[in-house]
């Protein structure tokens, strides 16, 4: 782990900053003191006053400078626009000058490449920004730094780094036109909902005052407590189509099929968009690793922020295996009854089978997407196969 806050120090090129020429001038000095010649004597207590005083102030120009850094947005998606603001300020009341450098990747400066530089003077109590336009390039989670600073004495014989924290810009897959999904897939995540007479007791959506014959277990608590009146759960009706999204990472590392894995994360976000527009719940398990470190799972829900998760997820996921599908879904999932799954992979073969017979044990409707060669069947075991090609309208494309 990158250790922010660090300090270094740097000697530039210069015979001055040399250790060796240091020991020497201070050599010369004692015999010119031993000989009583006054010129040398001056001369020499000079440089020595200078180099000395150099890195004393190389030492300290580094105490009470502050960096912030600032995006204007911190998901976004491919080609979209960032603006990033960078913010040094000098708050002792010795003058610096000072250089800030920025380091991005997978974002496009405007006038740049690779890193962001910045240099200016600060007298004391003074403050300089920064202002650069980026460009999201590729779908991730992107790093925006370490920043970190660079300043020494005026004669630019000493140099101290100083590093700190850096940003995290996640950028999610692309979307993709869904007007061309065919017409099996429309008939399998279902078709906009209406409110039902029956409630799912998963699904809460908020609360009001309780109504006498209501059931007791449906009371809520702490919201009683708040409101200083009983309070009872508002439960999403059992008409809306629950699907959840299974995409088998391992699968695609195993081949490594990096092209196709990010065509599949742009396939299931598109999906994930039309199911919000349709008002289905939606939930999301990958069997693989997150940039960040937790799991990559989004249980089933319909709350305002679902589709933002899933997107984060997508953005976050790495062709990185943490398991199978089957653990995440034993172990990280509770899954109701209704939900229907759909399952992206790079192609049809012994694990898709293996899949197909874990969900066929909990009846749970499953349907496959495949990111490779268009298979031969249309159809496993009652499970309905789509490719690539028929969901984007990509016909003459093949993903191998």
């Amino acid at each position: 782990m990158a250790d922010f806050g660090r300090e270094e120090e740097q000697r530039l090129p210069s015979i001055f900053a040399d250790s060796f020429i240091q020991f020497l001038a201070g050599l010369i000095f004692f015999i010119a003191l031993l000989y009583r010649q006054e010129g040398l004597i001056y001369l020499l207590l000079l440089v020595m006053v200078m180099m000395y005083a150099a890195r004393l102030w190389c030492r300290l120009s580094l105490s009470g400078i502050e960096c912030r850094l600032r995006v204007d947005k911190l998901k976004v998606f491919p080609s979209e626009k960032v603006i990033m603001k960078a913010e040094v300020e000098n708050s002792k009341f010795l003058p610096v000058w000072l250089r800030f450098v920025v380091p991005v990747e997978g974002l496009r400066p405007s006038f740049s490449d690779g890193e962001l530089c910045g240099e200016s003077g600060l007298l004391w109590k003074q403050k300089v920004t920064w202002e650069w336009e980026l460009t999201a390039l590729k779908r991730g989670c992107h790093e925006l730094g370490p920043p970190y600073v660079k300043a020494g004495d005026l004669f630019g014989f000493y140099q101290r780094k100083k590093v700190f924290a850096p940003l995290q810009v996640v950028v999610f897959p692309r979307i993709i036109s869904i007007k061309n999904f065919s017409s099996p897939l429309r008939d399998f995540l279902g078709t906009k909902s209406s409110k039902g007479p029956v409630e799912d007791p998963v699904y809460p959506v908020g609360t009001r005052d309780y109504r006498y014959g209501r059931p007791a277990r449906h009371i809520h608590w702490k919201s009683s407590a708040r409101h200083n009146r009983l309070q009872e759960k508002i439960f999403e009706p059992t008409a809306w189509r629950k699907i959840l999204l299974a995409v088998d990472v391992a699968h695609f590392a195993r081949l490594g099929l990096k092209e196709n894995f990010e065509r599949a994360l742009e396939v299931a976000a598109s999906v994930a968009v039309w199911l919000e527009q349709e008002g289905g719940a939606m939930g999301i398990v990958c069997s693989g690793a997150l940039a960040g470190g937790r799991p990559a799972i989004v249980p089933l829900s319909r709350s305002s922020r679902q589709l933002s998760e899933v997107l984060e997820v997508l953005g976050r996921l790495q062709l990185k295996p943490a398991g199978t599908l089957q653990e995440m879904l034993q172990h990280g999932v509770n899954i109701s009854w209704g939900t229907s799954a759909l399952y992206f992979c790079p192609e049809i073969d012994d694990t898709v089978i293996r899949a197909r017979a874990f969900f066929q044990e909990r009846k749970l409707p499953l349907a496959f997407v495949v990111i490779g060669k268009k298979p031969g069947i249309t159809e496993i075991s009652g499970s309905q196969v789509f490719h690539l090609q028929q969901l984007s309208g990509e016909e003459g494309a093949a993903y191998e």
